[in-house]
């Protein structure tokens, strides 16, 4: 099954964008499903449902550290390595997605409201915009991971 397939069907189940994307790449990484799932958790909704940085980008953002991240504080290369992959996959995803990553502005309206909660619900648009950023992360994430 592909990597976009497993992440939507995470999403369709009720999960997170973020931890569809990171859930999808956890057996890469030997990460438990579980403990992948609890870790992106928060991250949901724009971050705790702030409306701030795409839940699915920052489950990107795990995936890329998992590959590229630094285990010594002296990998100063290390760090800077993967800086730059979060930079290239967020980049990505603005030129596919209105030129930003910030939740709020992907959807339109600010579900850390009450008012921007319901507007969401009431047009659907977790279910009809959401899908499209989770496989939209995941292409670019395979592609930065797999070069």
């Amino acid at each position: 099954m592909k990597k976009t397939d497993v992440a939507l069907k995470y999403f369709k189940e009720g999960f997170a964008c973020s931890q569809s994307v990171l859930a999808a790449f956890a057996p890469d990484f030997d990460l438990p499903e579980k403990t992948a799932l609890k870790l992106a958790s928060g991250f949901g909704g724009g971050m705790g449902r702030m409306a701030e940085t795409c839940g699915a980008i920052t489950g990107a953002f795990c995936v890329i550290g998992l590959k590229y991240g630094q285990t010594s504080s002296e990998d100063k290369v290390g760090k800077e390595v993967v800086y730059q992959k979060i930079r290239e996959a967020a980049q990505k995803f603005k030129e596919k997605n209105s030129g930003c990553i910030l939740c709020k502005e992907l959807l339109g309206c600010d579900i850390s409201t009450e008012a921007g909660k319901e507007e969401a619900i009431k047009n659907n648009y977790t279910n009809d915009l959401c899908p499209k950023f989770v496989k939209d992360t995941v292409e670019i994430t395979e592609a930065i991971i797999n070069k």
